[in-house]
């Protein structure tokens, strides 16, 4: 009997462990589900390679430190590195309305069968003389032997480092271009093997010329005329990029030229002196808009910032537009991230809302393509298209996709 009873007894205490250990692991899930993301706070998003990012990078993106902490982890748990975006889109730390935030900015391929390709590609390149990379078009690089998405990943990189590679070493860092590719390119590449911080031929931003400078108005500067000055034509275009979309068309003081980065401060102590503004410029008044009449799904950029929005709420605003394919009503703009919504709200307010040019389709008959790139589509865009080859009904897709209520009502904004 005492030994039945002391059986008894320990079997009790293994099943309190097993039930307390359980416990403790489903709280910990439970806790975790609850962070929220701060997303208010984010900055501006831009092209970006998710391997680069530390803690407070991935903060800064909107993640709380404990999910940041959580990406990390499922990184090092993959391998250290994360090689396409459908590996990244598994780490549940990254919900799928976040995921859809960062993912045109992502610097991955689409799939790890496409990393795969990239990374396994041994055949040789097209080379004929030595060439500067910042100058080569997409149709170039793929004459080179580079596939059309590859050619496309690299001029997307080079516009995430400012619009220059700067270095070999910098190309080489490009994600795209293998080391077999690598090795055949550097013999042939027009650039300095490293970006110095002295201003000398190893600063893509500076330009060692003897140039007669003379007074100049940087406002109404061309290309050319920053060229003239010893810039690349790069460094010059994103001057003039810089004034016209940024400063609105003008610089207000040689302060602001100042801040603009492909001017290093060697170089605009050299310019200051012959910096002469006209201060009338940028007092010609300009016909206003008239916002009562203007349609929302045809307001500008220019006009955005005009009403007073800020560059990321007016660059939001436009680019959720064109994913969508236009409004269909105001409610959605509201919806868009990282908008100043007081703003918004006004704007919405005064401006009417045409939707009568907005692309509709069924279920049955909307494009492969659309699907699959509609924001309110794409996560069900493979399930909509297996179901209507084998159910060619729409109200039994509906049924068979089952779908949370608020994403069907979303869906149907798009539908006939």
């Amino acid at each position: 009997m005492k030994k039945d009873y002391y059986q008894k007894v320990a079997l009790l205490g293994m099943l309190l462990i097993i039930l307390f250990g359980f416990q403790k692991y489903t709280g910990k899930k439970e806790n975790f589900s609850g962070v929220q993301f701060i997303s208010e706070n984010a900055p501006p998003l831009s092209d970006f390679d998710p391997n680069e990012l530390d803690a407070q990078q991935w903060q800064s993106l909107g993640f709380s430190e404990k999910q940041a902490a959580t990406i990390l982890h499922y990184k090092e748990l993959i391998g250290g590195k994360f090689i396409s975006k459908a590996q990244l889109k598994k780490c549940y730390a990254i919900k799928a309305e976040k995921f859809e935030e960062l993912n045109p900015y992502l610097m991955l391929p689409e799939t790890t069968q496409e990393a795969r390709v990239y990374k396994n590609q041994k055949q040789s390149l097209i080379l004929s003389g030595k060439f500067n990379p910042d100058h080569i078009s997409a149709d170039r690089w793929i004459q080179m032997g580079f596939s059309e998405k590859q050619a496309e990943a690299i001029l997307k990189y080079k516009k995430y480092l400012g619009g220059s590679f700067g270095s070999k070493e910098k190309l080489k860092e490009c994600f795209i271009i293998s080391e077999e590719h690598y090795r055949q390119l550097e013999p042939y590449l027009i650039l300095p093997d490293k970006i110095s911080g002295n201003s000398g031929p190893s600063n893509p931003y500076t330009v060692k010329t003897n140039i007669q400078y003379k007074s100049f108005d940087p406002n109404i500067l061309d290309i050319a005329g920053w060229q003239s000055l010893g810039f690349t034509q790069n460094q010059a275009k994103v001057i003039v990029n810089y004034r016209d979309k940024n400063l609105k068309g003008n610089f207000k003081s040689p302060e602001d030229l100042k801040k603009c980065f492909v001017i290093s401060a060697e170089k605009f102590e050299e310019l200051e002196p012959y910096i002469k503004i006209d201060p009338t410029a940028f007092a010609v008044k300009q016909e206003k808009t008239d916002f009562s009449k203007t349609d929302l799904n045809a307001i500008t950029f220019k006009q955005l910032l005009e009403f007073g929005l800020d560059e990321k709420s007016a660059g939001s605003m436009i680019g959720f537009r064109r994913k969508l394919g236009g409004f269909v009503n105001k409610q959605q703009i509201l919806e868009t991230y990282n908008i100043d919504k007081e703003q918004v709200e006004k704007l919405i307010s005064i401006c009417p809302l045409n939707a009568t040019e907005v692309q509709k389709y069924t279920l049955l008959d909307a494009p492969e393509e659309w699907l699959k790139n509609h924001p309110y589509f794409k996560y069900s865009a493979n399930k909509i298209i297996f179901y209507r080859i084998s159910t060619p009904d729409e109200k039994k897709i509906w049924k068979l996709l089952k779908l949370k209520p608020e994403y069907e009502t979303r869906m149907k904004l798009y539908l006939k």
